[in-house]
């Protein structure tokens, strides 16, 4: 369905050290990085590249501006990952938009956590099965 999701950062170097950690967690490999432009993508299935999480600094060359209304969710192995991705992310300067746990709002076996980057990007992780 996706060919690739691109988040605007305003400091790449910044922001490539919190995903690097947080895609590390959530085994989702780099696929690439080029300072010189600034950007970096990762994915999980190397068979086809695709799709890919792209950071970068606006193409445009404005400033950043996180959206309001958008987020990205990244899909977790388990449910200790989804706790494990979020304890970093905060440890590493995110701020929290909701603490792991269940939310059978969704259906009875989503559990999520939510939380905002260093820029302000909204950034969910998820496991969908159950414990």
């Amino acid at each position: 369905m996706f060919s690739h999701i691109y988040y605007g950062v305003s400091d790449f170097e910044r922001a490539y050290g919190f995903y690097s950690k947080l895609m590390a967690c959530l085994a989702i490999q780099e696929r690439f990085c080029d300072r010189d432009k600034p950007w970096a993508g990762w994915n999980s299935d190397s068979s086809n590249g695709r799709p890919l999480f792209v950071i970068s600094k606006p193409f445009n060359g404005e400033a950043h501006d996180a959206g309001n209304g958008q987020m990205i969710a990244f899909s977790a192995k388990d449910r200790a990952t989804v706790t494990a991705a979020y304890d970093l992310a905060i440890e590493n300067g995110a701020t929290c938009e909701g603490r792991p746990g269940l939310r059978s709002e969704y259906h009875e076996s989503y559990f999520g956590a939510y939380f905002r980057d260093l820029d302000g990007n909204k950034v969910c992780v998820v496991c969908h099965g159950a414990e």
